[in-house]
């Protein structure tokens, strides 16, 4: 049931969670903000309303913001927009911001906004491994993901691919490569690809790309469907978009990913996280906020419906996902990653943004 509030209002309920038809219809809706109540017991006051800048899509998340509310009856205000338009939001809102809580698509975007973050306690930071966090204790991670390459499986092989990314300069894959250039988990790549390789390799990789000739795309998802429908043969994507397109359209459907052998960037594991805006005056609310998403529950949301990594917990990975310790991850710290600014500047320099 729609309702005015401010901009786009929706009441949260348990049925969404389970959902996904209704969800999807409501997610139209949800073009600038929602509010999302529960009825729960917990401790959380309702005399008040969080507000979280949420950089990841309704479709993704808002069953567990949802749940959240529901369980602690609390009053969320969402506010959905790419990371980095909300980065650019709050940079201009600055302190005065009525943003409690920003949730980022990607490490790159939390490392913009570190200035911006209050300090998060040790009992929240403890939950997550070392690599999925701030080494100031800024922000944390709350969902894993991992760069592969996708392929058509009546084009390809898995013995065809390359070792590492690299590879994909050499003219044989002219024309037939497609990636997101706007997506922020693509830009986190490059980013990766700069502090591993340093500005000059990646340069050259980002030339070497556009000579090939690519087919671009607005996301992971359009990358993913333009993979299966023969558009062209392999993708640079994160993991889990794959096997949300294969619960849709069923194992035939002629595309599967690859965790590159060598390493390096095109092996990035990263992470979705969040971190609590010093000009919060909800800050125990957001600390909550955030030990919800690092729950069991959520933990076990983030890993059965969207299909990403759990962080924290002995919650199990969705069936078929290669487990962490199998794959070559790059060796970075994401906290070490360099400005989403610099990366921007350098797709520009090559042509792959306008």
């Amino acid at each position: 049931m729609r309702m005015p509030y401010r901009n786009f209002c929706l009441i949260a309920s348990r049925t969404q969670l389970v959902s996904r038809l209704v969800l999807a219809a409501s997610s139209l809706a949800l073009i600038a903000f929602f509010t999302a109540c529960g009825g729960g017991s917990g401790s959380i006051q309702s005399d008040f309303t969080l507000t979280v800048y949420s950089g990841r899509s309704a479709t993704l998340v808002h069953p567990i913001f949802s749940e959240y509310a529901e369980d602690t009856g609390a009053d969320l205000l969402l506010k959905y927009r790419s990371t980095s338009k909300l980065i650019a939001t709050l940079q201009e809102q600055g302190g005065k911001s009525p943003a409690d809580v920003f949730f980022s698509q990607d490490p790159v975007g939390l490392k913009t906004m570190e200035e911006m973050f209050t300090t998060l306690p040790d009992s929240i930071l403890a939950k997550v491994p070392d690599w999925a966090r701030s080494s100031d204790g800024k922000w944390v991670g709350v969902s894993g993901r991992a760069r592969v390459v996708v392929y058509n499986t009546d084009a390809l092989e898995e013995v065809e691919l390359p070792g590492d990314i690299w590879d994909f300069v050499h003219p044989k894959w002219k024309g037939r490569i497609g990636f997101p250039p706007t997506n922020a988990s693509f830009q986190a790549m490059v980013t990766g690809m700069r502090e591993i390789w340093g500005e000059d390799k990646t340069r050259d990789w980002l030339k070497g790309i556009h000579a090939n000739d690519p087919a671009m795309y607005a996301g992971n998802g359009a990358t993913v469907a333009a993979v299966g429908a023969g558009e062209v043969e392999v993708g640079f994507v994160n993991h889990y978009y794959l096997y949300r397109l294969l619960e849709e359209n069923g194992e035939s459907f002629p595309v599967r990913n690859y965790h590159l052998r060598d390493g390096g960037p095109g092996a990035l594991v990263t992470v979705a996280g969040v971190g609590i805006l010093k000009s919060s005056k909800h800050k125990e609310a957001a600390e909550q906020f955030i030990d919800f998403m690092l729950s069991d529950a959520a933990q076990q949301y983030f890993a059965t419906q969207s299909h990403e990594y759990p962080l924290t917990g002995n919650i199990p990975i969705k069936p078929g996902l290669v487990p962490f310790d199998e794959i070559n991850q790059a060796s970075i710290s994401l906290s070490d990653l360099p400005s989403i600014e610099g990366t921007q500047r350098l797709l520009r320099e090559t042509h792959i943004l306008p």
